[in-house]
């Protein structure tokens, strides 16, 4: 087998040349549309903000760190410019029925006039009417009216007055009424009693006649008193209400010519002016039923939308996305202990603020909020926003309170979250695709290469310009665009996420400014950068510690039997770091099985489980093809005390299960990570830049780093950007890495014997590693026969027989649903 040379160290680092840029600063080079390279989300927000049918509403998906408010908000804000602006939003008193608001759509900045010109009308008016009410017109009609009425009624007793003076009897006014008596001589005096006795019967019983004759004629002239004094209220009432109107025909009139256009608003003047001259005594009488100011508030609209300083389309990012503020809330006062409400206490919410335009919303935070999700769905689905409270919507209370007309729905809901969530609710919202089936997926990582790198530059001027940072000098942009490639973890590849970008640029703006620099230089960046790494490395440190001081056993010198060093990633939030582990493998004869002590011990994940069911099957094709696998070995992560996931560590198993089987030692100066298939092959695994950098801690801090080397896949190579020392090591020639590809080589570079290869008859040479692994496993076969044959013979001799389960065949490995 051809032997592999290890790693230069401009494999292991993709630099950036600063003679790339056509710059000096920063400064020089126009803002960077912040969605390029994101070209599928971009066309995915174009069709979405574009298309108007019902449900087209969008989900952003990305990681956290995209910085999506800042991307969607620019994009929305730049499509929106050219959009119309929707109309204002106000609510009006609703004669009819005060329980139920009317909704009213007014032109852009329309609202806030009509609202003035109601409160002018309003102002107006209550000065106007008592004016007019008071005025000597009125009052003189007023008097002519009762003088006339009350002539009226005068005439009615004059003439029963009248008659019954034609036939000498008097009509007299007491305290109680009238009351009739005969009348004595020529004069208007009552007779007196005593000539009334003188009187003959005949003249007496004519006078009692005549005088019920004239009571029934009183009484019918005084039964129709009220109904002139009823003529006489609606007289006055049709006098009041001419007065009335012509107090208020000439400002109303002026409001219907300008708001001609408008039916509602002339819909909302004519119930004015009803119910002014349905009320018209609330203006005139000392305590009225319904006092004037309570008509004068009715005037005034309730303008919960106000768009005029609006520029094109509404864009509203809603961060605490409640029921309420969806659909807005109403209001309620104290008044001697009870809660009242009326219209002008309606509150908008954030769909009447964006209708129109867009809603921007955090699916996280609408998730985290009880009913908000169901009101955002029912508010789609409907097309209207209704205003209530979630316990008006869920039944939940009885009392009477106002139900304002629903505002009808035109806008687009943009909503902000994680590929989770958009996947799960695919899954168990029925409703979700219905209501948001447009997709917008911005990208991870963008292309490095010689086209992008100036477009990077942009994007980073961009970022610094934004944030009123120093300009960038092109050995800044230089260290940006390494580090952009870093945290993509691939040399290929760019970090699309802004916002670890941006935090970059505001702390290397610090210690530029802490050097009194006018500009970042590559020394700034990576100054931040290392502060980034100190500030978070305290269990990175304290773990190394524990290794470099022995209390975790690595060992880093000589070679062993059955121990390998392999490499794993602790990740604490969004730090992350390598640190060696002692993996160590038993064999035996035994069924072939490879016991896994950490999914035995439940500290082991499915995928590690599944990549040692893995090995144990490549180990099987390998060396047993046509036999059966004549082994019982066992695998452990020596003081591992918490979970292990992952199939990184799987050559490593297979090397030190391939070491014990042989007895041949592994070199402790090497580390080796990397997955296998059922062939041999070896796969890419994650975190191989901190795997190697941890790796070459724990040997700087043991003594030095001479000798070591790392083994990882050949397909990560494209991966690798290590930090200075380790390249610095690497070009000294101390420090190396090997890029493998099949696990024999793996076992070459370990072992420092040449693996071998079968030859025509299935044989392999014979100081060879594999021809050493093919004799122990005979051995093992030989004496599973041989304990299986001692078993037989006590059953035939009757004999009890003791034995190890080992050696007997009977360790059999656990099921997976154990």
């Amino acid at each position: 087998m051809k032997s592999l040379e290890p790693l230069t160290a401009t494999q292991v680092y993709r630099a950036c040349p600063e003679d790339a840029f056509d710059f000096e600063v920063t400064s020089e080079l126009e803002s960077l549309d912040m969605l390029s390279g994101h070209d599928r989300a971009r066309d995915a927000l174009d069709f979405g903000t574009s298309m108007r049918s019902d449900g087209f509403n969008l989900y952003v998906l990305g990681h956290p760190g995209h910085g999506k408010h800042q991307l969607v908000g620019r994009f929305l804000a730049e499509r929106s410019r050219d959009e119309p602006t929707p109309p204002d939003i106000a609510y009006r008193y609703n004669f009819e029925d005060h329980t139920q608001p009317l909704c009213l759509l007014l032109p852009t900045g329309m609202g806030r006039v009509l609202r003035a010109d109601l409160e002018q009308l309003a102002e107006e008016l209550r000065s106007a009417i008592p004016a007019v009410f008071e005025g000597d017109e009125y009052q003189n009609r007023l008097h002519e009216l009762k003088h006339a009425m009350g002539e009226r009624q005068r005439d009615a007793i004059e003439a029963v007055r009248r008659e019954a003076r034609e036939h000498d009897i008097l009509l007299l006014s007491t305290p109680n009424g009238f009351t009739f008596a005969p009348a004595g001589g020529d004069d208007d005096k009552m007779m007196p009693p005593e000539e009334y006795e003188k009187l003959d019967k005949d003249e007496r019983e004519r006078i009692e006649v005549t005088v019920q004759v004239l009571q029934k004629k009183l009484a019918q002239a005084i039964r129709h008193m009220p109904r002139l004094a009823k003529q006489l209220r609606e007289q006055v009432s049709t006098l009041n209400g001419e007065m009335l109107q012509t107090a208020i025909d000439a400002p109303l009139a002026e409001l219907e010519e300008r708001y001609a256009d408008h039916p509602g608003v002339l819909d909302h003047l004519s119930s004015l002016r009803d119910a002014m001259l349905l009320h018209v005594d609330s203006f005139i009488t000392d305590d009225p039923e319904m006092p004037p100011e309570a008509i004068f508030n009715r005037f005034l609209i309730n303008l919960i939308v106000d768009n005029t300083s609006c520029e094109g389309a509404p864009v509203i990012y809603l961060d605490l996305p409640t029921h309420q503020h969806l659909v807005g809330r109403i209001e309620h006062h104290v008044h001697n202990g009870t809660l009242l409400t009326d219209f002008s206490l309606i509150r908008a919410g954030g769909l009447h603020r964006a209708n129109g335009g867009y809603l921007v919303v955090d699916v996280r935070a609408i998730l985290m909020q009880a009913g908000a999700w169901e009101t955002l769905k029912r508010v789609l689905r409907a097309g209207e926003i209704r205003t209530e409270s979630l316990e008006q919507a869920y039944g939940l209370i009885s009392t009477t309170t106002l139900e304002p007309e629903p505002v009808p729905l035109d806008l687009k809901v943009v909503l902000l979250g994680e590929r989770l969530f958009y996947y799960l609710l695919c899954e168990h919202d029925p409703d979700f695709l219905e209501l948001f089936k447009v997709q917008a997926d911005l990208e991870d990582e963008l292309e490095r290469n010689h086209g992008n790198q100036p477009l990077y530059a942009r994007m980073v001027a961009t970022l610094a310009r934004d944030s009123a940072l120093r300009p960038l000098d092109r050995s800044g942009v230089a260290a940006v665009i390494e580090r952009a490639s870093r945290l993509a973890d691939d040399q290929s590849k760019l970090t699309a996420r802004h916002r670890a970008l941006s935090d970059l640029l505001e702390e290397a703006n610090h210690w530029a400014d802490r050097d009194a620099a006018k500009v970042i230089s590559r020394a700034h960046v990576e100054k931040a950068v290392a502060q980034q790494l100190w500030r978070a490395s305290r269990i990175h440190e304290r773990s190394h510690e524990s290794i470099a001081r022995g209390t975790v056993a690595i060992q880093l010198e000589g070679f062993e039997v059955g121990q390998v060093n392999g490499l794993s990633v602790m990740s604490l939030g969004d730090y992350a770091f390598g640190q060696p582990t002692r993996i160590t493998a038993t064999a035996r004869p035994g069924p072939g099985h490879v016991v896994d002590i950490e999914r035995e011990a439940r500290l082991g994940g499915r995928i590690h489980s599944k990549a040692v069911m893995i090995l144990s099957r490549c180990l099987a094709s390998r060396y047993a093809p046509d036999a059966p696998l004549s082994l019982s070995a066992s695998l452990a992560f020596e003081q591992s005390y918490g979970g292990i996931e992952g199939d990184s560590a799987s050559v490593a198993e297979a090397s030190v299960l391939i070491s014990a089987i042989a007895r041949v030692g592994i070199d402790q100066r090497l580390a080796v990570t990397g997955s296998i298939d059922q062939h041999g092959r070896v796969q890419a695994v994650g975190g191989v830049n901190e795997k190697i950098e941890g790796f070459f801690d724990i040997c700087q801090a043991r003594g030095g780093v001479k000798g070591h080397a790392v083994l990882l896949p050949a397909a990560n190579v494209e991966h690798l950007m290590l930090k200075r020392e380790v390249r610095d090591a690497i070009a000294a020639g101390d420090f190396r890495v090997y890029a493998i590809e099949r696990l024999d080589q793996a076992l070459e570079l370990l072992t420092g014997m040449p693996p071998g290869e079968r030859n025509d008859d299935g044989e392999y040479p014979a100081d060879s590693l594999n021809a050493k692994v093919l004799e122990r496993l005979e051995a093992f076969h030989r004496a599973v026969r041989r304990s299986k044959a001692g078993k037989e013979n006590g059953k035939e001799n009757g004999k009890e027989v003791s034995q190890d389960s080992d050696d007997s065949g009977n360790d059999e490995e656990p099921r997976d649903d154990e």
